[in-house]
């Protein structure tokens, strides 16, 4: 069954990409257990700083106790996407769950979810609520500059709407596993972070059609476990991810160049005059690379 999850910022909770914190009490560990294997949707309510906003889609994959606290348990989660924006609690057309739509009052809505903060999720609304939250990675017009040099997101007929809730919610979570898909999110995502400038060489070029000539590398793989999330990306030109990818370049905790010289081609290494410098990074400190994926890398660097 699929369901909501609520992460407070600055809670307390051990949530990350890949786990949701919650305490033990009946009614959220019978929640968590009927989404395993199932997809929620994750939501920040205003308490604590939140946005008060659906921000990301993931999968339930299991749920275990926490060895620390026992009496709180993880719920594991598997193909973390944020979303391109937050989905505002209520939309156009009023609140996206179909349950507190029903409640009629907007007075009554906070006493609605309270205690509630992991609850089921009807399949026509998650499919709504997904959609929404990936809107400009599914927008047709930023298609070729999302995706593959060359290629094209086909993400027409699977969001049609006109079929019933289960299947708009199937065609949603095929969507959610698309390489393609999930590759376009990413690069938006960290392109923008970056300004569409080169991590390393400063570089900013667009070209005619308004893509940038820029690439989206993951620090830690996606191959080996690594999340497709901007705080494990870094904008890099094509040349300078090659390097990259194959560790012959990687970085300081404070994000200062380290290069193989003696790995590097002779004819790159001009590349590399000023590598003790601080890379070009994003403004928000929020989406800049993250010191567990980064000490990863490095130390690929080093074994390299």
């Amino acid at each position: 069954m699929k369901a909501v999850f609520d992460t407070k910022p600055n809670s307390g909770y051990d949530d990350a990409f890949d786990q949701y914190h919650f305490p033990r009490r009946s009614n959220y560990m019978a929640a968590a257990l009927a989404a395993q294997g199932d997809w929620v949707v994750l939501r920040e309510p205003q308490r604590n700083g939140g946005r008060r906003a659906y921000v990301a889609v993931a999968k339930v994959l299991d749920v275990r106790p926490d060895p620390r606290r026992l009496d709180h348990a993880y719920a594991k989660l598997g193909d973390y996407l944020p979303f391109d924006a937050p989905v505002p609690f209520v939309g156009q057309d009023g609140y996206w769950e179909t349950p507190l739509r029903a409640i009629g009052n907007p007075s009554r809505i906070g006493a609605g979810v309270q205690g509630r903060a992991m609850r089921s999720l009807d399949d026509a609304d998650f499919a709504a609520i997904v959609l929404a939250g990936l809107n400009q990675t599914l927008e047709p017009a930023n298609a070729q500059r999302l995706g593959p040099p060359g290629g094209f997101l086909e993400i027409g007929e699977p969001f049609m709407f006109d079929v019933p809730p289960i299947e708009q919610a199937r065609r949603v979570e095929a969507m959610l596993v698309n390489r393609k898909i999930r590759d376009a999110n990413f690069r938006r995502q960290v392109c923008e972070a970056y300004d569409d400038r080169c991590a390393v060489t400063g570089l900013r070029i667009i070209n005619g059609g308004g893509r940038s000539e820029v690439q989206a590398a993951h620090i830690w793989p996606v191959s080996h476990g690594g999340p497709d999330v901007v705080q494990n990306g870094i904008a890099l030109s094509g040349t300078i991810h090659w390097l990259f990818d194959r560790h012959l370049i990687s970085l300081t905790d404070d994000y200062r160049l380290l290069v193989s010289h003696n790995k590097v081609p002779s004819e790159l290494r001009g590349l590399f005059a000023n590598q003790m410098d601080r890379i070009h990074l994003p403004a928000d400190p929020r989406l800049r690379p993250h010191p567990t994926y980064v000490a990863r890398h490095r130390q690929a660097f080093v074994d390299a």
